[in-house]
């Protein structure tokens, strides 16, 4: 059939050409030549078939379309896939740069980049990503910038351009004129409400204020005392390092509610420490020495938590040190398996023993040893081992292998006898944590203070 009729469409198409022809200045000529045409809009927007004109520019989002200032900080890490889009300054007392920057890559790639290259780089980091929290905020010396991450869509999509990206802001605030004056201030705590205690204070270089300064964690003053004569003479320089880190002015918020004399100068070395203070002494000096270091701060418990212990609720002022502690197994509770201490008793005498075991485990970072009455024996000789609570050998045994710088060696000097129920001295417990880590492995509050005023 369609053999037959082929003859047929050749004739019909010969005589359209020929009528074309004979007629091509005809008006019926010319609106049939239009409409079989090419269509100009076609011919201006190859898009349309995702053709690509090796001849024409292309142009998208994601290309450059400003400079980096001349004088833009070597040290803040740029994304290698983002282009440049557009840079805004202020002037005034400090000078604030804003960056704008377009990335193809998805967020969380570019937020992996930030926080690896700060950390490596020696970067406090003030802020870390959040649920509420979309970028970082760090610091190194006088300057100090913030990186905010936001995802987007692409509204007007190019040739094979993604059809989203990721926006990019780098706003940098270099403080050099005031870093320069020898008025000290202390550290910003606003935008570091994620950890638990002091981030390490700057008591020699000025911040930013922050008005927006978290009202949950005390922030951190460096402090003389008028009584360390009192303390015995090898403590003494643990106390004035810890308080120049500000971690002994550190106080809950309901010891602050209540103190009638909040500005004392008195240490009152010889008396005994609370379970309470030594929680909150113990985690405010851990962050402060490693505040460049997030991998091992201690983080804070929330505020909703299933409180672990019956004698400290949700609304106590060290609820989110002391709970903070349990969750993260630092000290026996319900959570590490301990059925028996249902009670923290905030407020009793640290014993020594307890001393030990709450600090070691921030010494070694890693499970504590197998140990038994005997093993204690050989390697400490205390005569009254035999009183040392079980849960506490392993600790007291870890201790022993950093030699001199175990926290017993340091703190009582040479002694056959342990007194593990022996209460502990706000002296004693400020020299345990003057010092963390193992012997050549660890970092005294000391060597934080002296590259903190190098810096500066």
């Amino acid at each position: 059939m369609l053999l037959r009729k082929r003859p047929a469409v050749l004739m019909s198409l010969a005589v359209l050409m020929t009528a074309l022809t004979a007629c091509g200045n005809s008006p019926t000529a010319r609106n049939l030549e239009q409409s079989l045409a090419p269509d100009p809009l076609l011919k201006n927007n190859p898009s349309l078939f995702g053709a690509v004109q090796d001849n024409e520019p292309q142009t998208g989002e994601n290309q450059a379309t400003a400079d980096l200032p001349a004088d833009f900080p070597s040290e803040i890490p740029l994304y290698p896939n983002a282009q440049l889009q557009e840079v805004t300054s202020a002037s005034g007392s400090e000078e604030k740069v804003e960056t704008r920057w377009l990335s193809s890559d998805p967020s969380n790639f570019i937020t992996s980049f930030y926080s690896e290259q700060f950390q490596k780089n020696d970067w406090q980091i003030l802020q870390q990503p959040t649920d509420e929290v979309d970028g970082f905020e760090a610091r190194r010396q006088d300057l100090q910038v913030k990186v905010t991450i936001q995802p987007q869509s692409v509204t007007n999509p190019q040739p094979n351009q993604p059809q989203t990206a990721t926006a990019l802001l780098i706003e940098y605030t270099s403080n050099t004129t005031t870093a320069a004056q020898p008025t000290p201030k202390t550290n910003p705590q606003g935008d570091n409400s994620n950890v638990l205690g002091p981030v390490l204070p700057d008591n020699l270089a000025t911040q930013p204020s922050d008005t927006s300064a978290s009202q949950t964690t005390a922030t951190p003053k460096s402090q003389e005392f008028n009584d360390l004569n009192k303390a015995p003479q090898e403590l003494r320089q643990y106390i004035q390092d810890l308080a120049a880190l500000g971690v002994l002015s550190v106080e809950s918020q309901a010891v602050k509610n209540n103190s009638n004399d909040a500005t004392t100068n008195s240490f009152e070395p010889n008396k005994n420490i609370t379970r309470r203070e030594y929680a909150r002494w113990l985690v405010a000096a851990n962050n402060a020495i490693y505040a460049n270091n997030p991998a091992k701060q201690i983080r804070p418990a929330s505020a909703s938590a299933q409180p672990t212990f019956s004698d400290v609720s949700s609304t106590d002022g060290d609820f989110s040190v002391i709970q903070g502690l349990a969750e993260t197994g630092l000290i026996p509770s319900p959570l590490s398996g301990d059925s028996t201490a249902v009670l923290f008793r905030p407020d009793a005498p640290l014993t020594r023993e307890q001393l030990i075991l709450w600090k070691v485990p921030l010494d070694v970072r890693q499970a504590l040893p197998t140990a038994n009455l005997e093993t204690v024996n050989q390697t400490w000789g205390f005569q009254d081992s035999g009183k040392i609570d079980p849960k506490a050998l392993r600790a007291v045994l870890a201790d022993f292998q950093n030699g001199e710088q175990s926290n017993i060696r340091r703190v009582f000097g040479y002694t056959t006898l342990f007194q593990p129920k022996k209460p502990v001295s706000r002296a004693e417990a400020a020299a345990v944590l003057g010092y963390f880590g193992t012997l050549g492995e660890g970092i005294s509050a000391a060597e934080v203070l002296n590259v903190r005023r190098s810096q500066n």
